[in-house]
């Protein structure tokens, strides 16, 4: 077992540009051994490491610890982005309602979403010149949301959206029937599509507070030289969260279908039970919270917590610049992928 190398001490520990470094840091502190000289043959004459799979940076260490740390942050976040994902079975939904507005305009079933993203872009800008500076001005004082909290309520939101679209369904699935529609997928029922509005709303506060939460939180976290992986790495939480989104689909339709029964996600969505499997993902979401939760904990406070109470320097002025070049990159990504057809 090495010991932990002594303060003020840089001999132990491998730099690649600078011998005056800082040393390793303390939290992971099983990963330092990668990065600690142990004979002076790891090193050649000009002082580079001869194997650099057997050595490697504090540098490197210290950038695979942040990635390690945020993983299950990370993950925590997947459940909203199954949750958006779901974006079919309202457009199949709203195809089966009334959608006129007036006499003559009929919204097309898969506009809808356009309501997520109109929440989304209404609500940075609210937030960033309306909220903020509102809030600042009656406490007296700066007031700043943490990313954490932000992503936080960001998943509440993401699990009230998921009941409400559970108690929409339920409803238009019992006028469906009430109406003699049970075997008519095809056929508008007498109620009207606007019901379909709140649970958009709610999954664009879900993703306008999580997914820039997400975003300014590893921005914030990883040094600079990992911009390019805090940038794609919501990004890879939404492609895993497509991939889970379909598994969960295809089990729970496995599951329902035992017996010869009609399963719950049936072609015929009034024979169906979408309501059931939305009701699935909002326990599943509440579970999530806790995880979230736990995740938190056990992170501890972040750069955004610590950075807040500061002065500004020429170094945070840098990092709140990234931090609103990741707000304004996802906003972007978020109204692509909204555009794109389900």
């Amino acid at each position: 077992k090495l010991p932990y190398q002594p303060p003020n001490s840089d001999g132990w520990s491998y730099h690649k540009d600078s011998p005056q470094s800082l040393p390793p840091t303390k939290s992971l502190r099983f990963l330092n051994k990668a990065c600690i000289i142990q004979n002076p043959k790891d090193l050649t004459a000009d002082g580079i490491a001869t194997d650099p799979w057997s050595l490697c940076t504090v540098e490197q260490t210290e950038e695979l610890k942040a990635l390690i740390r945020v993983l299950p942050l990370w993950s925590s976040g997947i459940m909203m982005s199954i949750n958006v994902s779901q974006s079919s079975f309202p457009v199949i939904q709203a195809s089966t309602m009334d959608r006129h507005m007036g006499s003559s305009f009929q919204i097309p079933a898969g506009s809808f979403a356009f309501f997520t993203i109109a929440v989304i872009a209404l609500w940075v800008i609210l937030y960033d010149r309306v909220i903020i500076p509102f809030a600042s001005k009656i406490r007296g004082k700066p007031v700043h949301l943490g990313v954490k909290l932000r992503m936080g309520i960001g998943l509440v939101f993401s699990t009230m959206a998921v009941v409400v679209s559970a108690i929409v369904e339920h409803a238009r699935r019992k006028q469906a029937i009430k109406q003699g529609l049970l075997n008519n997928p095809q056929a508008v029922i007498a109620m009207s599509a606007m019901w379909l509005i709140p649970q958009y709303c709610l999954h664009g506060l879900a993703e306008a507070f999580s997914a820039i939460g997400q975003n300014e939180f590893y921005y914030s976290e990883f040094p600079k030289s990992m911009s390019s992986i805090a940038a794609s790495l919501f990004l890879l939480g939404m492609a895993v969260a497509n991939l889970l989104a379909s598994l969960i689909l295809s089990t729970v339709e496995r599951v329902t279908r035992n017996g010869g029964k009609e399963g719950w996600i049936a072609t015929n969505i009034n024979q169906g039970r979408y309501d059931s499997y939305y009701w699935v993902l909002a326990i599943m979401s509440f579970v999530n919270l806790f995880y979230f939760m736990a995740c938190s904990w056990a992170y501890g406070p972040c750069v955004d917590d610590t950075a807040k109470n500061e002065p500004k320097t020429s170094d945070s002025i840098d990092t709140i610049e990234e931090l609103q070049r990741a707000r304004s990159v996802v906003v972007e990504r978020q109204s692509l992928f909204k555009s794109l057809p389900s």
